[in-house]
């Protein structure tokens, strides 16, 4: 899975025999009920129309950066959008099957805390995705700034960084109950921000669980390798569970609470959990775990038992870690309403 190599590409682009046909074009709607999705609610999309849309799939029109594989573009039929190419290195049959069984997968999620899937395209060796655009960025760009002064961006304060943990919960807790889970470690990179800060996981990741399971453990986890939230036994089996998928999130509430990367190349304690779990052990060091950023600007009780949760979560025995539903009724408790910023959604491409 990666992104186009040149903008280039798409300039000489010529007719081609498709390796197996798309399914017709359809409109995307409306679903008729929270969870259930049809094939005729998705859009199939054109190459030559994604291609124009994203300028080319060029530079100025990338998210995240290069490695990201994410382009924004504007559509007239559905506003903005971001698409992620996939290109899969099998035979066309198989590439097809596996691309359409992971849409099909991603086409019954509907929440309000997962990015929705608009449509896809499906056009000789390309496979392209289609989501909604989250127009704030992602979380990791509001925690770990590059130039907050240039970027324009205040800190987020802590009433909004629990009310992200707890919508994230939420839909980590539907995931699972629609038996998809993350087969890579979930980071602030993964949670997009959308007006009000209100956040959508993003669906790069989701993988089936069932379907997970009849793989004979083939290809379980993908991108985690010098990760520090994947949990300890997917290091060792490479399985992906529910239980391992709370471990990350309880990372993801660390990195939230500390403002700290999971991995902090210039500081000696470098690896997140670790550090956050010494300091645990002693309620005297807590306050000294609270992000700078945050200015003091949070009640005690809270950010104990923010920690408290954090640290259910991160367990060394996945049988001792909190049930995710567990952990949406304590970050509920933590989570109050904010108000949200002025609609920042991007101008349309003229």
């Amino acid at each position: 899975m990666g992104g186009f190599s040149r903008a280039s590409c798409f300039l000489c682009l010529g007719p081609r025999k498709k390796e197996v046909p798309p399914p017709p074009r359809a409109e995307p709607r409306r679903a008729a009920a929270a969870g259930t999705f049809a094939w005729d609610e998705l859009a199939a999309f054109a190459l030559d129309e994604l291609a124009a849309a994203t300028r080319n799939f060029g530079d100025d029109s990338r998210v995240f950066g290069p490695e990201a594989g994410l382009y924004k573009g504007y559509l007239k039929s559905i506003n903005q959008i971001v698409s992620r190419s996939i290109n899969l290195q099998h035979a066309a049959e198989q590439l097809n099957s596996e691309f359409l069984a992971h849409v099909l997968t991603l086409s019954a999620l509907r929440h309000p805390n997962v990015v929705n899937l608009i449509g896809f395209c499906a056009d000789g060796q390309y496979r392209i995705l289609v989501h909604e655009h989250v127009p704030l960025g992602s979380l990791e760009d509001h925690l770990h700034p590059r130039d907050r002064s240039s970027a324009g961006k205040a800190p987020l304060d802590w009433n909004t960084r629990m009310n992200i943990a707890a919508r994230v919960a939420k839909g980590l807790e539907y995931l699972h109950h629609k038996g998809v889970v993350y087969r890579k470690s979930m980071g602030s990179l993964d949670i997009l921000l959308g007006d009000g800060y209100h956040p959508k996981m993003s669906q790069h990741g989701l993988a089936d669980l069932g379907r997970l399971l009849a793989e004979d453990n083939k290809g379980w986890c993908t991108d985690f390798w010098g990760s520090t939230t994947i949990a300890p036994e997917t290091y060792v089996t490479g399985k992906v569970t529910k239980e391992s998928n709370v471990y990350s999130f309880g990372g993801l509430l660390l990195e939230m609470i500390t403002g700290r990367r999971p991995i902090e190349p210039a500081d000696e304690d470098r690896n997140l959990i670790a550090w956050a779990t010494r300091l645990m052990k002693d309620r005297s060091r807590l306050r000294r775990m609270a992000d700078p950023a945050l200015q003091g600007r949070y009640l005690s009780m809270d950010l104990e038992e923010a920690l408290t949760v954090a640290s259910m979560c991160v367990h060394q025995q996945p049988a001792m870690r909190s049930p995710i539903g567990t952990v949406v009724t304590a970050l509920s408790r933590l989570a109050y309403d904010v108000d949200p910023p002025e609609s920042s959604h991007p101008a349309a491409p003229s």
